[in-house]
């Protein structure tokens, strides 16, 4: 365990026993001993950790929080705990404040394996998959497909630091109606080169200018051999040429944009694997599907029903739901797109995922509870499969919003995007605000070279600490390791304040996890630039009595290991020198 973790289990053990010796005393009455935590503190005045164990005992001793907290004050033996004393607050607080040894060991633990700090076996290796863009592949990517690829390999990223095999995923709906459509509209626009306003353009044909660009080029390769074939021949030869482009520029993009996939799943190959049709038999040989109007519905209403009336939910509740059955088959004998998502969800578990998270946007909020329904309905663990929503984002520039490229005139897309904005900014900014909050992105802060801007300022960061190294090898410093009473040396506030700061980074990396949340990585290493920043400010390095120099060496290279850690773990530039 590292450092943080370990002192909370021991303060935990140790108040355990203070609580189990009072009672041997008849200091505290025969009871089941309580549930209670060991916290950070929100205001560091009042220690280091704190524990609200006599509050959380007092129904089960039936006594005043205060006097429980003095019985186990009075028996509380902090050996061990790398605290060297405590004391109790308010209504029953007992607060715990760190000997110097917790500051040694923290930075003897970061020394000892600067790349692996803040890995922990905490997922015990659990096979998670992620799935996250997974844009349509009938037009380009927009600015949602870039916050939720930052988001979605950010989080991975996290995932894998806490031990869990993550694995990216994304899925392509290259088949079904969007796709009918894509076709219809390639169609209409080619035929359109040749036949102009006599071709009537679908109503819900897809208007981007990316479909009259393709259908050009196609007619460029072909010229009107196709204008007199087959419908049906022609939309396959369109779709066939267009698709495959299409494809390849969002791998493209994301590549460009730092992420890289352990797997592109196709939608049709679960139609052609006949994945899809299975899943809908499966359904109706449970009993839960029936036949209206020449379709195949699913009994949805009564699935999610019965799940929530388990969960302890309302009559009332469910009612307002306003809960409706869903077609699987449509009348014309084409599977739905929903069909095709159970089934694509099935293959997930199928495959030996045990957890499944998928970033989704903000409307789709209604799809999840259908989902986990179907899921349990067809025999997998709805509640292992976790949804991740994410808001809208508005592109901001000279405090306005913008809605179109100047340089295309069309609305931006995420290549746009990558255009302007150094890939960098772009992967850590996203990663700045909780994916359920809408965001506006300032092109203006995302191209400075400033503190004002994030990432440049972690970035500056390791940099000065690099400058630092440079700075002092060449008066001829060499580092060196330090001893423990070299160590002992760092005892100012701002010395202290970030060596705490930097012991909480595995327990960050499992939060994040465990919250299905990579902006708290980001965060927390936002903070450690200020503390290193304020430190640096603070504390002179240079010039001070050899051992304090080695030991504040010790510790800038201490912040540099965790800094380098997070941003190469976020796929992030990390410079030696700006």
């Amino acid at each position: 365990m590292d450092t943080y973790t370990t002192v909370v289990a021991k303060l935990k053990e140790a108040v355990t026993a203070a609580m189990n010796k009072a009672i041997e005393k008849g200091e505290l009455p025969q009871a089941a001993l309580p549930d209670f935590i060991i916290e950070i503190p929100a205001d560091s005045k009042n220690g280091d950790y704190a524990t609200n164990a006599a509050m959380a005992g007092a129904k089960a001793f039936r006594m005043p929080p205060f006097k429980i907290a003095q019985a186990i004050t009075a028996n509380l033996d902090l050996s061990g705990t790398l605290c060297e004393r405590f004391e109790t607050a308010g209504p029953g607080f007992i607060n715990f404040f760190r000997g110097a040894d917790f500051y040694t060991s923290v930075m003897n633990e970061i020394l000892s394996d600067p790349e692996g700090y803040g890995s922990s076996d905490f997922g015990k290796g659990e096979k998670v998959n992620v799935e996250f863009v997974s844009a349509n592949p009938t037009g380009p990517m927009h600015m949602g497909n870039a916050r939720g690829g930052a988001l979605g390999d950010c989080l991975a990223a996290v995932l894998g630091k806490a031990g869990y095999d993550a694995y990216r995923e994304f899925y392509v709906n290259d088949a079904g109606n969007q796709i009918e459509k894509f076709a219809c509209s390639l169609e209409a626009r080619y035929l359109q080169i040749y036949k102009g306003d006599e071709i009537v353009f679908p109503a819900d044909g897809y208007q981007g200018a990316d479909i009259t660009e393709l259908a050009q080029e196609f007619a460029g390769i072909n010229g009107d051999s196709f204008v007199n074939a087959d419908s049906e021949a022609r939309k396959k030869a369109l779709v066939g040429y267009a698709l495959p482009k299409n494809i390849k520029k969002m791998q493209e993009d994301m590549a460009t944009y730092k992420i890289t996939y352990d797997k592109w799943f196709f939608e049709s190959e679960l139609h052609k694997s006949g994945a899809v049709k299975a899943v809908v038999d499966l359904l109706t040989e449970k009993g839960l599907t029936y036949e209206q109007d020449g379709a195949v519905w699913y009994k949805n209403k009564e699935v999610v029903t019965e799940k929530l009336l388990k969960e302890g939910k309302t009559q009332k509740y469910i009612d307002n739901l306003e809960l409706k059955d869903d077609v699987l088959i449509r009348q014309n004998g084409n599977p739905t797109y929903f069909a095709a998502d159970i089934a694509y969800h099935k293959n997930k578990f199928d495959r030996g995922f045990t957890t499944l998270i998928d970033i989704w946007g903000a409307d789709h909020h209604g799809h999840i509870m259908r989902m986990k329904g179907a899921m349990d309905a067809i025999g997998c663990d709805g509640d292992k499969l976790n949804v991740v929503l994410m808001q809208l984002v508005n592109l901001v520039k000279d405090g306005q919003q913008v809605k179109m490229s100047k340089r295309t005139g069309k609305a931006i897309q995420l290549r746009d995007l990558l255009e302007e904005v150094p890939v960098d900014s772009a992967r850590f900014l996203f990663n700045t605000r909780e994916a359920n909050t809408q965001m506006d992105f300032d092109l203006d802060l995302a191209v400075k070279q400033d503190n004002q801007n994030p990432v440049y300022y972690v970035q500056y960061a390791h940099a000065r600490i690099c400058s630092i190294f440079k700075a002092l090898a060449a008066d001829g410093v060499t580092p060196r390791n330090c001893t423990a009473g070299e160590l002992a040396l760092l005892t100012a506030p701002e010395e202290r304040e970030l060596i705490g700061h930097l012991a909480l980074y595995a327990n960050e990396i499992i939060s994040a996890a465990k919250d299905y949340d990579p902006t708290k990585v980001t965060r927390y290493v936002t903070r450690t630039a200020t503390l290193f920043h304020k430190f640096y400010n603070a504390c002179r390095v240079k010039g001070e009595d050899e051992g304090l120099m080695q030991a504040r060496l010790a510790l800038c290279s201490c912040t540099r290991a965790v800094i380098k850690n997070v941003l190469t773990m976020f796929n992030i530039t990390c410079p030696d020198s700006m």
